[in-house]
Parts: C-alpha cells; structure tokens; sequence
C-alpha cells in the first residue's frame, strides 16, 4: 500500500519535474527571454537557421575562390612576362639595396580589397621595416601608397605620405596606364632612391615579399666614380648628342615605370592566389561548422522527441493509475 501511494504522488508530481531536462536542452540554445513559450520549436529553428546562413556563406567562399581562379590565370601569364622588362635594367643599372642616400622613397604595393590573407599587412610592415632602415637625423623618407589597403593601414602611423594611389586595377592594367603613374610620381616627388616593395608571385599558395630600388641618376653617377656595386653601365660608349646625365635620366625613368608595372602585376597576381588559399580554408571551416550544427540539432531534435515520449508515457501512466 506504501509504495502504491508513493507511485500515486510520484505521478501527481511528475508534471512539476519534468520541465527540467527540457530546460536543460534549451539553455544552450536561447535566453531565458524565450524560455516560456514555444521552448522545443524555438530551439530547433535557431539551430536550423544557423545552418541556413553557414550554408549560404560557404556558396559565397566557394564563389569567390573560382573567381579569383579565373583572375589569377588572366593575370599570371602577363606578370611573367613583364619580368623580362626590368631584368635588363637590372644587369645594366644593378640592383643596390644597400645604398646609403639621404632622401628615400618608400612605394608600397598592395590591393584595393580585402579577403586575401595577411598579403597587405605583410607589405605595410616590410615597409614599415625599411623606413626604419633608412632613417637618420639628416635623412628624410616619404611614401607613395597604391592600393587603399596599405594607404588606410599606414594613415594609423604616418603622416609621410605623399601620394596616395587607388582604383588602379578596377580596369584591366597595361603598360602606358603605369608609365604615366610613374611620370607622376617622378614629377611630384624628390628622390635619391625609389623602393619599391611589393609581393612577388611564385606558386598560389605562396608568395615572396620583395624589394626593388631604383636610384636616381645623380646617385648613380656617384656610386660608379666611387667604385660602387653597380652594373654593366660602365662597359658601354654613349653615342650622339646626349650626354651620360641626359642617358641616365631617361634610364632611371624608364626603369622605374618598368619595375612598377611588374610589381603592380605581381602583387596583383599574389592577391589573387591569398584570396584562392583564403576562401579554400572558409569553405572547408564553414562545412566542419555545418556538421558540427547538424549534429547539434539531430541531438536536439531528439532530446525533444525523447521528452515528449516521457511526457506521455507518464501522462497514460497516471491515467491508469
């Protein structure tokens, strides 16, 4: 009779007791704000939610790698062949990173958009690295920025920046569009040395930060009566009219128009291989994330289907009773 009457109150009871594992699924999943109404559809549909929009944005990731797939092969087979431009320049003029000048000039290459991996960040701070090189009480460096990347993350630190370059690859790049960029930068700034640092392309998956300097002629002139490491110059005779001054200044300018149609080229080319590998780790993070949601609301689903399945055992067995 003892027990009888405890299994009586047990069941009278049993609607008071057992909410609890109800709420117990629930808490992770919602606040406390829509506890009382709805608890199991509410719980499920946020879950189901989340996985609607993790699918939605690895469409996206999986999108934007073909994208910047098809850019990369329109782009790749010019960046290589716009190295044959300044390695000329370079056995003539050399190639002196190591030169000791009073005025330098900074030109950082990066991208107008993000979602590339840490390619931007890697040219600010290689150019970050050399401005502090070629500091000293009676030197003097300036920046050229193209790119909107680098121009937003350098404006936090500097105020040396003299010309600011944007939008340059929204159309398709060609040599006479650089030239006349890099007249303008010639014009406009003062110069003993031109350091060009930007992401040089070797595989999709990697890419080599570079650094490319063009010296004024005036500063070649020095480093050849000095003795310095210079290139093949020396070796030839000036024929005509123009004097060796004359010969160096179209040099340096051609040169310099030269060396930044193929860094804009590459760096563009390293952009779009960064965005390649970035996308690829979105996609593949997005779909572990997916299964982890799935497996998240099977077993909700079922801590749901398994307390209703208490309920009415218990509810049938009251009735009984």
């Amino acid at each position: 009779m003892a027990m009888a009457a405890f299994r009586r109150e047990g069941r009278r009871f049993a609607p008071l007791i057992t909410p609890q594992p109800i709420t117990a699924v629930r808490s992770s999943l919602i606040s406390e704000e829509q506890a009382p109404l709805g608890v199991r559809s509410i719980s499920t549909q946020i879950v189901r939610n989340r996985m609607k929009s993790v699918k939605n944005i690895q469409k996206i990731t999986k999108a934007m790698k073909m994208v910047a797939a098809s850019k990369l092969r329109a782009i790749q087979v010019r960046a290589e062949n716009s190295r044959g431009l300044w390695q000329p320049f370079t056995a003539l003029l050399g190639d002196t990173p190591s030169v000791d000048v009073k005025k330098n000039v900074i030109v950082t290459i990066s991208s107008d958009k993000g979602l590339c991996g840490g390619i931007n960040s890697t040219s600010v701070k290689n150019s970050k690295a050399l401005q502090k090189l070629t500091s000293g009480p009676d030197k003097e460096t300036k920046y050229v920025v193209v790119g909107e990347k680098s121009k937003a993350q350098l404006m936090r630190d500097t105020k040396d920046i003299e010309i600011s370059i944007t939008e340059l690859q929204k159309n398709a790049l060609n040599y006479t569009q650089v030239s006349v960029l890099a007249v303008d930068i010639l014009k406009n700034v003062e110069y003993d040395a031109l350091r060009i640092v930007f992401n040089k392309f070797h595989s999709v998956v990697q890419f080599l930060p570079t650094t490319a300097t063009v010296l004024s002629p005036e500063i070649v002139e020095r480093e050849a009566e000095s003795g310095g490491k210079l290139g093949a110059l020396d070796s030839y005779e000036i024929e005509g009219g123009e004097t060796k001054a004359e010969v160096l200044q179209n040099l340096a300018e051609y040169q310099f128009s030269c060396v930044l149609f193929n860094a804009v080229l590459e760096n563009a080319c390293s952009e779009q291989g960064a965005r390649m590998s970035a996308m690829d780790s979105s996609s593949r993070n997005a779909g572990e994330m997916l299964d982890r949601l799935t497996l998240t609301y099977n077993r909700t689903r079922q801590a749901s289907i398994t307390t209703e399945l208490i309920e009415i055992i218990s509810g049938a067995s009251a009735l009984e009773g």
